[in-house]
């Protein structure tokens, strides 16, 4: 079974539980009875909703974008790493984000809120019925299985709520216990996160028992419970859990770094905790398609997906990826000294006749993150430059790349009626981030022996990448070289940074790898410097303390009575 279906049970369960549109919005209409949900086969349907939300979408294929389990939207735009893209007045509300001047009533924070909350609902529901269940008089689980309902149901929590926290950062706690109709957000959730984790490590296989691809296990607990004592400076803590995910994985050297973006190599070694997508013959319409980045696509006539253009790497992301004689990174940020940004700013003869500089000595995974001009993209052909874009003096002379699928894919990979929606898997966590995650750790632990191999063994398979090649040559000097050492403690912390920026950019980390940083303010306020040369609308930006998180939504303060508190700044 290559993925669970998540589309079964869900109509039914959006009556069943008592869920609307809002987290404590209750409809008693066309419930269930309790007695018809205290079942094996209605326990196991409400874990499978839970599940359904994974992938952010509630009430149809268009509108999640906030909640699209990439994070594309809140954990890069937000960033140094990518611009909205399109045109300034589609999706204004993106513009806002971008720019860290949203307002309460941004409806991509609501939608976040919304099916983070429709998710844990269904997990708290999981757990409530089942416990009926197994103190009822009928038909029970075998113990084993109901321990295993419950490590996964919390482990589901447990992400959606991380997911919740790192945006809002004050968020109420719901749990299967909870039964006040309103509940305040000035608690800290860590501490609930964490024992859901804890309870997933404990109490789950490495191997489900159900043997179906997507289910949550051992190892994902213990990367997720590692990932969540990192955010909490919890080093010590951190490392062994992310040492034991390392030890079950072949040797990252050995997995080409192109599988993680690949529909057919899905779920391989590398994929510790992926979203499942699938489209076609799964009933759902396309509604378990990868419905979240159903805007971020080249924009053009004749392309294999030609909407929407959203999501465009920033030039200053373009030019981290060039390297020094050496093959390293400028970890100084001298990479923006004589910037490249292919044929933006250029008219004329000059735009027409621009030819690729093919002796820019780069990154390989440059070209396996963004599609440039001159360069091959996917087997799409050579992208084309302005052709591909929708507005590229609002976004830039850049595509994304690691969302889109291959041209020959499109027909059995996309949702029935829609090629924007792709069947693409979501990595949440993949092996490369737990090396680095380990890697982060051993600096803070003075152990940059350890951290220098782990960081090494990213840069090595890296250099294993083929570059692209046009007219039968190199489209770019490629070059990528392992650090010698790693000298003091700042520059092996530096160095980690960094590689997590080229390994994982455009993954829906970056922002929040900032924040937890403290180096948000520091970091955005140079690159808004930077890039606003370029773009007038990004200069200039002051980021304050409150921009770290985002306002809680207006109208579930409205629909609390109060109760919920806004974030102080907004």
């Amino acid at each position: 079974m290559k993925k669970i279906n998540y589309i079964v049970f869900i109509a039914l369960l959006f009556t069943a539980m008592g869920c609307g549109k809002d987290f404590l919005e209750k409809n008693p209409q066309a419930e269930l009875s309790p007695e018809q949900l205290t079942t094996q086969e209605g326990v196991e349907g409400m874990l499978t909703g839970a599940y359904a939300l994974l992938n952010g979408n509630l009430n149809g294929t268009f509108g999640n974008y906030g909640a699209a389990p990439s994070q594309w939207l809140l954990g890069e735009v937000t960033s140094d790493n990518a611009h909205k893209g399109s045109d300034n007045g589609d999706q204004p509300n993106m513009n806002l984000l971008e720019r860290h001047s949203p307002t309460s009533t941004n409806d991509n924070l609501s939608n976040l809120w919304v099916r983070c909350f429709e998710g844990i609902q269904r997990c708290n529901n999981t757990l409530r019925y089942l416990a009926a269940l197994q103190g009822g008089s009928g038909i029970k689980f075998p113990e084993a299985r109901a321990i295993e309902i419950q490590g996964e149901a919390r482990l589901l929590r447990g992400h959606f709520y991380f997911f919740l926290a790192r945006v809002f950062k004050n968020v109420p706690l719901i749990t299967e216990a909870t039964k006040e109709n309103a509940v305040d957000n000035m608690a800290d959730i860590y501490p609930q996160i964490v024992a859901d984790f804890k309870f997933s490590v404990d109490n789950l296989a490495a191997v489900n028992s159900k043997q179906q691809v997507g289910r949550v296990n051992k190892v994902i607990a213990q990367a997720y419970l590692g990932k969540v004592y990192l955010y909490q400076k919890k080093y010590a803590e951190a490392l062994p859990l992310f040492n034991s995910v390392i030890a079950s994985r072949a040797n990252i050297e050995t997995l080409p770094y192109t599988d993680n973006f690949d529909i057919t190599k899905e779920n391989g070694p590398e994929s510790i905790f992926a979203v499942q997508h699938s489209v076609g013959s799964d009933g759902s319409g396309g509604d378990n398609g990868n419905v979240g980045d159903i805007l971020n696509f080249p924009y053009g006539t004749g392309l294999p997906i030609t909407c929407c253009g959203f999501f465009q790497p920033s030039i200053d992301l373009a030019n981290s990826f060039k390297v020094t004689a050496a093959g390293l990174p400028y970890l100084d940020g001298t990479y923006r000294v004589n910037p490249y940004k292919s044929d933006f700013g250029l008219a004329g003869a000059d735009k027409t006749n621009y030819k690729v500089n093919r002796t820019l000595s780069v990154d390989p995974r440059m070209d396996y993150t963004m599609g440039r001009r001159g360069v091959p993209f996917r087997d799409w052909g050579i992208m084309q430059g302005d052709s591909w874009i929708r507005e590229p003096s609002n976004g830039g002379p850049f595509v994304a790349y690691k969302n889109v699928i291959e041209a020959a894919q499109v027909s059995s990979g996309t949702g029935p009626g829609n090629t924007n929606v792709t069947g693409l898997n979501v990595n949440i966590i993949r092996l490369a981030d737990v090396y680095l995650m380990a890697a982060e750790c051993e600096v803070e632990a003075g152990s940059l022996g350890r951290a220098l191999t782990l960081v090494n063994n990213i840069r090595t398979r890296a250099a294993k990448l083929p570059g692209k090649s046009a007219d039968g040559s190199p489209v770019a000097s490629y070059k990528v070289s392992v650090y010698p050492s790693f000298p003091t403690q700042e520059y092996a912390r530096n160095a980690v940074r960094f590689e997590r920026r080229l390994e994982l950019s455009l993954e829906g980390h970056r922002f929040y790898d900032l924040v937890r940083w403290g180096i948000v303010k520091q970091t955005l306020e140079s690159y808004f410097g930077f890039e606003g040369g370029y773009f007038a609308y990004l200069k200039p930006v002051v980021i304050e303390p409150r921009d770290e998180y985002f306002p809680i939504p207006q109208d579930q303060i409205d629909r609390s009575g109060g109760v919920l508190k806004q974030n102080e700044g907004y």
